[in-house]
């Protein structure tokens, strides 16, 4: 039995939900179908053909995405639909039976320089993970096989993963000029070749997430006071997205109330940057306090 957790989002268009998994379901390939018969590669289009208020059925990446008919409103049926995917994947229901699922297809991906000249961020035409994953030895990817093999490059000190990008922080021995288009080329040639990039995302988050507070809005602990909640939320939605341009991540460590001090983990290109004590001061603790006002004192990495 497999372990799948799902999660329902809505879409643009009405008829249609999403129902995202916490991991990938197909690779490189997305699939379409309207009917049943369309669907004879697919037993889990199948299976869901036979509830008769699915008119199409989407699945890529780490989600099935379903088109419904009239004849129901979504909140009627969307925990029936959520459940019986939900089953499906458990009990090992293939997902899509393509004989040319694996085969190589085009990738690009490009260098991107990042405010931290030890880490340059290399960016993919396609999603890597679902979440972001920091490695900072080849002992920490057992279950990363894209991180462990870039590890066998003597310039590469740490690797970072978050959606469609790698963040590798080099060795003083080697300059970027000098390695970028071999970490380029190697990282193209990995991932046309449909090789994992992590064997198991969920096991690997869930063993580093274990000794971290929750990032997300939707993984808030109940265990948080309401203050944390809020510097969290902010964090999700006005920090994030700038770190993350710039190769890196933020995480929540701790609020203490006495002092006002909000602790962060910088993971990434952030992390050891000689401006990260500029990114805390100019701009998460900036953005903290207009958004929280008197509740921030100040904000403090604990790492680097």
């Amino acid at each position: 039995m497999e372990n799948y957790t799902i999660e329902i989002q809505n879409t643009s268009n009405p008829d249609i939900l999403k129902f995202e998994a916490d991991r990938f379901l197909v690779n490189h390939k997305s699939y379409e179908y309207n009917n049943i018969d369309e669907a004879k590669d697919s037993p889990l289009a199948q299976a869901l053909f036979h509830l008769p208020f699915v008119k199409t059925v989407y699945i890529a990446q780490n989600f099935v995405a379903v088109k419904k008919f009239n004849i129901a409103p979504w909140p009627e049926i969307q925990n029936e639909l959520k459940a019986k995917i939900t089953d499906l994947l458990n009990q090992g229901t293939a997902i899509v039976n393509d004989k040319d699922q694996n085969e190589k297809i085009a990738i690009t991906v490009y260098a991107e320089s990042t405010p931290n000249p030890a880490v340059l961020k290399f960016v993919a035409n396609k999603k890597l993970v679902l979440q972001s994953n920091e490695f900072k030895n080849i002992d920490e990817t057992k279950d990363a096989p894209l991180p462990q093999a870039l590890f066998h490059f003597p310039f590469v000190k740490e690797v970072f993963l978050d959606d469609n990008y790698i963040s590798i922080t080099k060795y003083d021995i080697a300059e970027w000029n000098e390695i970028t288009l071999e970490l380029r080329e190697f990282i193209k040639n990995y991932l046309e070749e449909g090789k994992p990039v992590l064997n198991n995302e969920v096991k690997h988050s869930e063993a580093k997430n274990a000794t971290e507070q929750p990032t997300s809005q939707t993984h808030v602990s109940k265990d948080l006071d309401s203050i944390s909640k809020q510097i969290i939320a902010v964090l999700e939605e006005y920090v994030k997205p700038a770190v993350a341009s710039d190769g890196g991540n933020i995480m929540f460590d701790s609020y203490e109330a006495d002092t006002k001090t909000v602790k962060v983990i910088l993971q990434g290109a952030c992390s050891g940057c000689p401006s990260s004590t500029i990114t805390l001061k100019n701009g998460i603790e900036n953005v903290l306090k207009e958004m929280l006002q008197d509740k921030i004192g100040r904000v403090e990495a604990v790492n680097g």
